[in-house]
Parts: structure tokens; C-alpha cells; sequence
């Protein structure tokens, strides 16, 4: 009898995204028209590289990334029954936030509030974007308040403002935002957010308990957090880094986006930066969470363990692996997948209702 195959490119070494079996058919003619399912184009950087590289390489990535979402989203309509407005606050480094506050037209008393924080590695990519607009509108129309933060970036138009900027950015959007909760109309506060966002929610979290101010979260729901770090030396323990490497992204690639968070490395295991590299004792008594992965996502597994020593420090944990799908899969393709896109919004709009 023979061994069973192994899955991805651990069995084989040379598949790529689009002739996995596991993949949903309707993302892979989704991505056919951009490449999306063949292996990426060598980024030229990696965690070896300068900073100047670093950042002249996010100013490009940036470009191509909104470039792609753009095209993913280009037959959407509008959302109805929300309305938009922005604010700017000040951050407790001085700096301006502008934060994007989304609400349904038509709510009947208070609502809970989800703090959005957008991806991109904590170094590109912007709040202000049309992919995490629609995503707060979603969100909204089901009947929940959503604060999307403009943080400041590693790298990009936002940027360079390494570790810590971002986080406190989005520490002070948590502080405005519990601060003005009757005057949203919101009842209680979910931090949610992916990719980059999953990882500032979940430091967020971990620094409103160092700073005694967990009391402001209600509930997590971290998608497809990126918070390992160390991505270019490839981790045993987490074999989706060999499994589902270059299937969207990279792991070289996410080395070099880490150095630029934080340059000289200092941070390498401070949970605040990566919080992966939190203990069973920095976890404990953190309100409800929910970590969300995708199948096919090199990041899969990091999500999946932190998951699990959530789990062991006592906390609500739930574990959602979201099949056939590459990384944040399940809030790129709207239009090629709408049934996976709202189960996802479904479940939020659950959660925050629940906790």
C-alpha cells in the first residue's frame, strides 16, 4: 500500500497555486486573467536586503497590489443603507489619524463596533483603499458600526514609520473609538482585521492588556494574521510555510516586508511586533477570539498555532480554515465568490452580536 502524497508543494515540490486540487475553481478563473495562480515574479528583495530597498520596493508593491484589487472589484455596485464620514484624531505620538466611520442608515439602538484595521504587512497599502471600504460597507450594512484606521505604515504612501507607529496608531483609534461609543451608536468594541491587520489586532489586544485597558475589547477576530516574522528562515513547525509557498505569497518576500517593520531586528520576538512570540501568560484573560485561515495560505499555520495557545492560556478560541483558498481569499473575490466573501462578514457580524 502506498504512503499517502502529501499535500501542496510538500508533495510536490514544483506545483503551483493553480493546478492544486484543493483550490476553489471559481478563485483560480478569477486569478487566471492576472497570474495570480503561477508562482510570483522573483520580488528582488528578501530579508537580506537594505531598507532603501525595502521601501523602494513597497512604493512599487503598493501600486500593484491596489492595481489588482481594483481589478478584482471592477463590477461591484454600490452598497445602500450606510452612511460614510471621516474623522482625524490625534495619536498619542502627536501624529493626525484619520479614521473612516461607517454606519447602517437605519439602526435601532446600539450596535457593537468593529475596529478595522486593514492588511498589507503592516507596510503598504491604506485604509482609504476601495477593497477595505467595501469591506466596512459589508460589514455595515448588516448592521454593525465599522472605524477603519488610517495607521501609519512601515513603508508606502504612509510611510516609513517602523514598529511601533502603526500599533499605536491603531491603540489609539481603540482609545477614541471607546471613548465615543454612545455617539456612534455602538454598544462594544471587536478588534478585526488580516494579513497585516490580523496582526495589529491581535497586538492591540496584547497591548491594551499591558496597559490595563482590555476592558475596551469585547471580542478578536484575527484573518489570516501575519505575525510570525521571521519568514525567511522557513519554520518546521509550520509547514504551511513549505506547503503553500509562493502560492500568492512568498516567504522571501514577507522576509524582506518584515525587516522593514522592524530594521535592526530588535523585535524579533517581541509579541507586540509578532505575536506569535506570545506567551501562554501574555495571553491570558483576553476576551472571545477568532482566528480565520485560509487553506492555501503559507500563513496558515502560524494563525492555527496561535489559536491553539490561546486555547491553552484558558481563552474563547475559535479556529476557522476557510477551504480552497489562498491568502485573505476569502475578502478578495466578491464578485468570483460571494458565498465565501459573506459567510465571512456573516460570521464577524455572529461574533460581535455573541460576545
Amino acid at each position: 500500500m502506498s504512503e499517502p502524497k502529501l499535500p501542496g508543494r510538500l508533495g510536490t515540490p514544483d506545483m503551483q497555486l493553480k493546478d492544486d486540487p484543493r483550490a476553489d475553481p471559481r478563485m483560480l478563473a478569477a486569478m487566471a486573467p492576472l497570474a495570480m495562480g503561477e508562482h510570483p515574479p522573483p520580488a528582488g528583495v528578501d530579508k537580506n536586503s537594505s531598507v532603501d530597498e525595502l521601501l523602494e520596493y513597497l512604493n512599487v508593491a503598493e501600486e500593484g497590489f491596489g492595481s489588482l484589487f481594483d481589478a478584482l472589484g471592477n463590477q461591484l455596485t454600490e452598497i445602500p443603507g450606510v452612511t460614510k464620514r471621516t474623522e482625524v484624531i490625534k495619536g498619542v505620538d502627536g501624529n493626525d489619524i484619520t479614521l473612516y466611520i461607517h454606519q447602517p442608515a437605519n439602526a435601532a439602538g446600539p450596535v457593537p463596533c468593529i475596529l478595522h484595521i486593514h492588511g498589507g504587512g503592516m507596510a503598504m497599502l491604506t485604509a482609504g483603499d476601495p477593497n477595505y471600504d467595501r469591506w466596512r460597507d459589508e460589514l455595515a450594512q448588516t448592521g454593525l458600526v465599522v472605524v477603519g484606521v488610517e495607521f501609519r505604515n512601515a513603508g508606502g504612501k504612509l510611510g516609513p514609520h517602523p514598529f511601533p507607529a502603526g500599533l499605536n496608531d491603531c491603540s489609539s483609534a481603540l482609545q477614541w473609538t471607546a471613548d465615543n461609543l454612545q455617539r456612534l451608536g455602538a454598544s462594544k468594541i471587536v478588534v478585526s482585521g488580516e494579513s497585516g491587520g490580523g496582526n495589529l489586532t491581535l497586538a492591540t489586544t496584547l497591548k491594551a492588556k499591558r496597559d490595563g485597558k482590555i476592558g475596551l475589547i469585547s471580542g478578536v477576530y484575527a484573518q489570516c494574521p501575519y505575525i510570525y516574522g521571521a519568514y525567511g528562515d522557513k519554520n518546521p513547525d509550520l509547514p504551511s510555510q513549505y506547503e503553500n509557498d509562493e502560492y500568492f505569497l512568498a516567504c522571501s518576500m514577507m522576509g524582506g516586508i518584515a525587516k522593514s517593520y522592524d530594521p535592526a531586528g530588535e523585535n524579533a520576538t517581541n509579541p507586540l511586533a509578532w505575536p506569535f512570540h506570545a506567551s501562554v501568560d501574555d495571553l491570558a484573560g483576553l476576551p472571545p477570539h477568532v482566528i480565520s485561515v485560509n487553506e492555501l495560505d503559507p500563513l496558515r499555520d502560524e494563525g492555527l498555532a496561535h489559536h491553539r495557545k490561546l486555547l491553552k492560556a484558558g481563552v474563547s478560541s475559535v479556529g476557522r480554515v476557510v477551504a480552497g483558498t489562498c491568502h485573505a481569499g476569502d475578502c478578495l473575490f466578491r464578485q468570483a465568490m460571494p458565498d465565501i466573501y459573506l459567510s465571512t462578514i456573516r460570521d464577524i457580524k455572529s461574533f460581535a452580536e455573541m460576545v
